[in-house]
């Protein structure tokens, strides 16, 4: 029994850290969504044309009012989430763009965000991209200044896979049922003013 006691004692002083979770999610995602609504905000009219057109974007419907909402729930919401207010109804727009990205942009490419041929969840693009890195680097190492351009680490292709998107819906999904967290949060401070529990 003084083995369970301990246990559940240490259990009770965990939960002074309760809030430490969701925080450390709210400042991982701010900074992510506030640049990805700050560049849809910034170069709107191309962010609208991408979202409408059918051949080369994502061929939505009503492009300027979803590129509109797009940018605005990131932007406002990372501002939001940082403060840690109204966390859990920012949330699900949050997770209803991330939802949007990875399956109107995303899918296509397959998980990988960063085309890695030694994965195992590399798809034919993805093993194909190794190709295409190898001229890059054979092109740069000849006419470049290769070693310049790679000082600050190793040259990569892009695959634009759901990877990143869904990572960021789960990290949602977690704040959505945490909340913002306890003594880190205004929605922590808000609700003990107000009594609630």
């Amino acid at each position: 029994m003084p083995l369970a006691s301990l246990y559940q004692k240490l259990l009770n002083m965990s939960r002074y850290f309760d809030g430490v979770a969701p925080l450390a999610l709210r400042i991982y995602l701010a900074p992510v969504l506030m640049q990805a609504g700050y560049n849809k905000l910034a170069h709107f009219d191309d962010t609208v044309a991408w979202f409408a057109n059918p051949d080369w974007g994502l061929g939505l419907p009503m492009p300027a009012v979803m590129a509109g909402l797009a940018a605005g729930t990131e932007f406002f919401g990372a501002i939001l989430l940082l403060l840690g207010l109204a966390t859990r109804l920012i949330s699900i727009p949050l997770m209803v763009t991330m939802l949007v990205a990875a399956f109107t942009v995303h899918w296509p490419n397959g998980w990988l965000a960063i085309a890695d041929g030694s994965s195992w969840l590399a798809n034919d693009r993805v093993l194909e991209a190794g190709d295409k890195l190898a001229k890059a680097k054979e092109i740069l190492q000849e006419h470049g200044n290769y070693d310049w351009l790679t000082s600050s680490g190793n040259l990569a292709v892009l695959n634009n896979g759901i990877e990143f998107a869904a990572t960021y819906f789960i990290m949602l999904l977690a704040l959505f049922t945490l909340g913002g967290g306890r003594y880190t949060s205004l929605d922590y401070f808000i609700a003990k003013r107000c009594g609630v529990k």
